[in-house]
């Protein structure tokens, strides 16, 4: 299927922050863990919108958020151009028809008490206009088929099924009210290398047949580039880097994302050797004290003393604004600038002292 222009749905300012309290009985909020703060982006119909990042970016919190499992802090989620950040109700559950995820652990995420038939047809209980009651056991058996599963296998238990099976399983359940949008979490990181490459191409296949549009988030960036036709990079809560898969693989601005991209694995014997790994010093910072201004600052080798003042918009470089090309796309850093993945700098993160700032952890206000 051809990805259209026409927004499914737009992000905009998106915050989750979860309070820290003290106190049994009189409870005082003395901080808050700043998990998602200030995310945009659009997902268009048809497209797949890849987000990667290190684990406890915000990463699974913004796919909670878009399916309404937790409610943002602030900012604003529409779908098809209708605001549904506090729907509730009726309302609400007219909104999650369309909008389906599927779990990344398809062992805690299935019900073992229940059959394969009626954890793919529990959504019809929730949902009775999707189907008739007497047609309900004939969908599930199409669904089971349509994800490659032995329909006469309707009555058996998912402990009778392999780790990939169990995906099929779950995504089958997200397809069964036929929503326009599946906000894919991690779906195939406890599953083996080799029936990865199956479930992603089951999805890719689906893609196609049922006109979806995905927000698969994961960790693996060579599964990303395989199934994505844009790239959000996540860092401690914010989106850094943004473009299609060839800007953010072939021509990455940010310094983290090059970070990222120099330790995935090159079979290539000779392009290891003239690629050089990103090394970055230092530890994420705590999400409930972020550094001032950039992020990243604290691990980057181009920190200086701006990066500690201001907040680096998401937007196109100024260097490559003025000779726009094939890496001109969104990169939230002050020094951004593109670099061959095959030939990186050498790298480390410049300490704090270097930088004009205290020695320390670099963190401050947000």
């Amino acid at each position: 299927m051809a990805v259209t222009t026409e927004p499914v749905l737009e992000v905009g300012g998106l915050v989750k922050h979860y309070p820290l309290t003290r106190g049994i009985v009189l409870r005082k909020q003395i901080g808050a863990v700043k998990a998602v703060d200030g995310v945009d982006f659009t997902l268009g119909r048809g497209e797949t919108l890849g987000i990667v990042g290190e684990s406890g970016c915000g990463k699974s919190t913004v796919a909670k958020m878009l399916c309404h499992l937790e409610r943002p802090t602030a900012g604003s989620i529409r779908f098809k151009g209708e605001d549904i950040t506090g729907l509730s109700g009726r309302a609400l559950k007219a909104v999650r028809r369309n909008i389906q995820m599927v779990f990344q652990d398809p062992y805690t995420s299935l019900n073992p008490r229940m059959t394969v038939g009626d954890i793919v047809g529990e959504p019809y209980e929730i949902h009775p206009e999707a189907a008739p009651r007497g047609d309900r056991r004939r969908r599930v058996r199409e669904l089971l088929d349509v994800v490659g599963l032995n329909p006469e296998h309707i009555n058996r238990y998912p402990h009778q099924f392999s780790g990939g099976q169990r995906q099929r399983i779950g995504i089958a359940r997200g397809l069964a009210l036929r929503p326009e949008v599946i906000v894919a979490d991690e779906p195939v990181s406890a599953l083996d290398v080799s029936v990865q490459a199956q479930v992603i191409n089951l999805m890719a296949r689906l893609q196609s047949e049922f006109d979806l549009s995905y927000l698969f988030i994961a960790h693996d960036l060579s599964i990303v580039r395989h199934i994505s036709d844009r790239v959000g990079v996540m860092y401690l809560g914010r989106i850094v880097e943004t473009g299609t898969d060839t800007e953010i693989y072939d021509h990455p601005t940010h310094p983290y994302t090059q970070a990222l991209l120099s330790a995935v694995p090159v079979p290539d014997p000779e392009a290891r050797e003239v690629r050089e790994r990103i090394i970055l010093s230092g530890d994420v910072p705590s999400p409930t004290d972020v550094p001032s201004g950039c992020r990243f600052r604290t691990r980057c080798w181009k920190a200086r003393e701006r990066c500690a003042r201001e907040v680096p918009a998401l937007a196109v470089p100024a260097v490559l604004r003025e000779a726009p090309g094939p890496a001109a796309h969104d990169s939230a850093c002050h020094f951004a600038e593109p670099l061959p993945v095959s030939r990186p700098p050498t790298a480390r993160a410049v300490p704090p002292a270097e930088t004009g700032e205290p020695a320390g952890n670099g963190s401050g206000p947000g």
